[in-house]
């Protein structure tokens, strides 16, 4: 499976998760640690480029996702090999 094909495979699982598969997931591959930080620039990011409108708040609020996303399919690669 090429790093291609385990991130769409991946993606695609993860938006089938309800909240707690989601929750329990997270517990068992990433440190509170981690999603703090995670959590923490997102937010920075997002005041930092966009205009105080909903659109930052939306950001703020998805951006963790999409960066732990990243992250857990770079463990699932690590793994894979």
């Amino acid at each position: 499976m090429t790093s291609l094909e385990l991130a769409i495979e991946f993606t695609d699982i993860w938006k089938d998760l309800d909240t707690k598969q989601i929750n329990t997931m997270l517990a068992q591959n990433v440190s509170l640690e981690l999603l703090e930080f995670f959590a923490a620039y997102a937010q920075e990011f997002a005041e930092e480029w966009l205009d105080e409108n909903e659109k930052a708040d939306e950001l703020s609020r998805r951006l963790p996702n999409l960066l732990i996303i990243g992250y857990l399919i770079r463990l699932l690669e690590e793994r894979v090999d």
